[in-house]
């Protein structure tokens, strides 16, 4: 009976030992939509993975950053050192996975071209994905931006703007929102995708494949190399993961390893 016993308790030892969880934080699409379809599989390995679905930029940090979170999966490097810096947290990168790229929509004109003058055009609010927008803009030929104008561009930094356009900065989120209300509108593709806009079919500009900015899983330094979460690192960096991106987004995603 001893030995029974025994054998019982390094089972369960065992069993406590190979249970480990992950709660990790994501926007809806395709964030979420990608944890989703590797949760199975990670369960396999002894990894139980909790998704939290958020719809903002700076809680899935911020939780993350108090130990209330394991990680999150929303954002690109650019974002993250950027918050880094003024929140004065140390969040990490663990796995870079795929790029969105980000586009600009309207449903008033079919060609940025036919922009008018005078234009309402709504951007992310967010230092980094703001400038991103504008760096679109200057790229599609709207606007010009100052020399030293960098990713963190602002309305600012807009050197010349021959249409005269109206640039009004909203949180990310809002954008779709909004798009009936303006004349354009610059998106992340996250939120493109939730408001049922397909980025390779109705943006009148798109990133190209050069995009900088792979959207990354993001953790603490004290857990980044934790089993699990390099489970889900690997995961996420399967031939799975990449079929399953080119089939499900059709070019509006497209993976980064």
């Amino acid at each position: 009976m001893k030995k029974l016993l025994a054998v019982f308790a390094a089972v369960a030892a065992f069993s406590a030992q190979a249970a480990e969880t992950l709660t990790v934080a994501a926007t809806a699409v395709p964030h979420a939509e990608l944890l989703e379809f590797v949760k199975p599989q990670l369960a396999k390995e002894g990894v139980t993975l909790n998704i939290k679905v958020f719809t903002d930029y700076v809680q899935p940090n911020v939780q993350v950053a108090e130990k209330r979170l394991d990680a999150n999966f929303f954002q690109h490097q650019p974002y993250l050192d950027e918050f880094n810096k003024s929140r004065g947290t140390r969040l990490v990168s663990v796995a870079g996975v795929h790029v969105e790229p980000f586009g600009a929509y309207s449903h008033k004109i079919n060609d940025i071209e036919d922009l008018p003058s005078g234009a309402n055009v709504v951007i992310p609010n967010d230092a980094t994905n703001g400038g991103r927008a504008l760096l679109l803009l200057a790229k599609a030929g709207i606007i010009t931006l100052k020399p030293e104008a960098g990713i963190t561009a602002t309305p600012r930094d807009i050197a010349d703007n021959p249409k005269r356009i109206r640039v009004r900065e909203l949180e990310a989120a809002t954008l779709p929102r909004v798009l009936n209300q303006v004349d354009l509108a610059l998106i992340n593709t996250n939120y493109a995708l939730e408001a049922g806009l397909n980025p390779a079919e109705d943006a009148l500009v798109i990133e190209g494949s050069e995009s900088p900015y792979v959207n990354i899983l993001v953790s603490r330094e004290d857990n980044k190399d934790s089993p699990a979460m390099q489970k889900l690192a690997k995961a996420l960096h399967s031939d799975a993961v990449k079929q399953f991106i080119a089939e499900k987004y059709q070019g509006a995603v497209v993976p980064a390893f």
